[in-house]
């Protein structure tokens, strides 16, 4: 393992991030607010500039050859992101605004497959785009949504989740990773019990395709979300994962221009697969640069990653737990570089104000987990998440930052 952290130039992978050379409140930046959004390397923000200077051009529609341009830059991006989820069709992978909207996609399209009586199952670590959606399906539907708990080091209860599931059970679904936490769920149990019962399962992958490279094929789940600028790429786009049956099964999402076959003030029928679900112009230019940016991290390699942020992970926690008074929730064992965490009875607020006047960018509140906070009995936590451009050096920094934060607010 050793060896291969070594390949990881990280001051070289550094130089690819503009943004890492700024300076925030006169001190250099120390960019720990990666669960939240990745920065953006060169070489996506170079792909976003190529497409407005060279080729901009709605998709698709075109006989001209920027559309002509844009339309095979945008599909091979699509081919790039089949290839690096392996799915079995270019098809099934849908481009959508992020992981929120593909969620949504799914819940809606539910609608009319679930019957009153129905039983569909959360987690209890759900981030507010995995929980909403599906209560507003069961207001539709008369579905009942049940939840899988979770314990105090963050982990599923999954001897729970046995007892939930039945014959009932119309719909499964779980996050990979929590954001607020870090844990890494079991979610190849889960899919298969699921299974076993005949339920579809869906996976928010948000957290999980930063670290870890899902292979929706082996994984043999139904759905599996994701959004780009949660991997180097830009907001404003993300994906969709569907099997084809299932897609195939849902209905279109929105109307519009592009997800026809033919419209007529009679009837209208339908394009096939992927198009069904992408109505009107996409983020042309964010959809190609999607592409670019998981080229860009595929060369960096993800068990490469993986590896040097476990290191980050394991020396920010044990630095930061030698600061009296701190409590970190979300101790699996089995979980990704995020430390969540709070100090005494001082507000996460607070401190995540004092350390960014210092040039540390935390997130602090409830991270869009609120029962996760409900659980825990506390407003929110201070959340420092790693991504593999940080260093040692700079939790170092995290570090002396919170003690100060604790000195001045104690």
């Amino acid at each position: 393992m050793q060896k291969e952290i070594d390949m990881l130039d990280v001051q070289k992978i550094r130089e690819d991030f503009p943004i890492l050379k700024r300076e925030v409140n006169g001190k250099p930046l120390v960019y720990f607010d990666n669960a939240a959004t990745s920065q953006t390397p060169q070489v996506v923000i170079d792909a976003i500039v190529d497409y407005y200077s060279n080729y901009n051009a709605n998709i698709h529609r075109g006989v001209h050859t920027l559309s002509q341009e844009a339309t095979d830059a945008y599909e091979i991006a699509r081919k790039k992101v089949q290839n690096h989820f392996n799915a079995k069709h270019t098809h099934e992978i849908i481009l959508t605004s992020g992981t929120t909207h593909s969620i949504n996609i799914v819940a809606t399209g539910f609608t009319n497959l679930l019957a009153k009586g129905d039983e569909i199952i959360v987690s209890a670590l759900e981030h507010h785009s995995n929980i909403v959606p599906w209560q507003m399906l069961c207001e539709r539907t008369g579905a009942i949504l049940k939840v899988i708990p979770m314990n105090e080091e963050g982990e599923l209860l999954m001897d729970v989740y046995d007892q939930l599931l039945s014959d009932k059970t119309k719909l499964v679904f779980t996050n990979h990773i929590s954001n607020a936490l870090g844990t890494i769920n079991p979610i190849e149990e889960i899919i298969q019990k699921a299974h076993n019962v005949g339920a579809a399962v869906l996976i928010d992958g948000a957290q999980s395709c930063p670290h870890i490279k899902p292979d929706v094929q082996e994984l043999g789940v139904d759905f599996y979300v994701a959004s780009a600028h949660k991997l180097c790429g830009p907001t404003g786009v993300g994906l969709l994962y569907g099997k084809e049956e299932w897609l195939n099964k849902l209905p279109p999402y929105q109307g519009g221009g592009e997800m026809i076959d033919q419209v007529t003030f009679e009837k209208t029928t339908y394009a096939g697969l992927p198009h069904k679900f992408e109505a009107g112009t996409p983020n042309i230019c964010g959809g190609i640069a999607f592409g670019v940016a998981l080229d860009y991290m595929n060369n960096i390699g993800f068990d490469t990653i993986a590896d040097y942020e476990n290191e980050l992970l394991d020396y920010g926690t044990k630095k930061l737990l030698e600061i009296e008074g701190l409590k970190i929730y979300g101790t699996s064992k089995n979980k990704t570089s995020v430390i969540s965490f709070n100090i005494d009875t001082i507000h996460p607020y607070d401190i995540g104000s004092i350390v960014d006047k210092l040039g540390v960018a935390v997130r602090t509140g409830h991270h869009c987990a609120q029962p996760i906070m409900d659980f825990y009995k506390i407003p929110g936590t201070i959340r420092a998440s790693f991504s593999f451009y940080n260093t040692k050096e700079e939790i170092d920094i995290l570090v002396e930052a919170v003690k100060k934060a604790k000195m001045m607010l104690g």
